[in-house]
């Protein structure tokens, strides 16, 4: 098994011991890291409330699906963290504005905190054809 990573700079960078997206060679699944709402170019948290940490989100998961040759459409499964599960139907109403159906499998998890005070992060796995990513 060879692992190749995965990395732009239209997405934060790494801000721990991992990478953004790993895809394992022979296969056609990308592992997505976390995103939590930075800005890539300033790795500052978005300003504003729930809903604009939800389509920084989105946008990071965007930049790591397309350098990893897919989209968002291509997530099979999603997971959501959220430190308030009150802002859910938040994430729900953004969420459709993202995705096309059939809508990837999900789950969503109240957690009590987020790395730099985050209110949401997601990660997830994306299938995408075995040729879109050349290494």
């Amino acid at each position: 098994m060879q692992k190749h990573i995965i990395s732009t700079n239209k997405a934060p960078q790494a801000i721990g011991t991992y990478s953004q997206a790993v895809h394992v060679t022979g296969g056609s699944t990308v592992y997505l890291s976390g995103q939590i709402p930075l800005v890539p170019e300033t790795m500052e948290m978005i300003e504003g409330g729930i809903s604009e940490q939800i389509n920084q989100v989105f946008k990071n998961l965007t930049a790591v699906c397309k350098e990893s040759g897919g989209s968002l459409n291509d997530i099979v499964k999603l997971n959501i963290y959220l430190t308030d599960l009150n802002n859910f139907p938040v994430v729900n109403e953004i969420m459709a504005q993202y995705f096309d159906e059939p809508y990837p499998a999900r789950a969503a998890v109240g957690i009590n905190e987020l790395p730099k005070g985050a209110q949401v992060e997601m990660d997830g796995v994306m299938v995408v054809k075995e040729d879109s990513y050349s290494f």
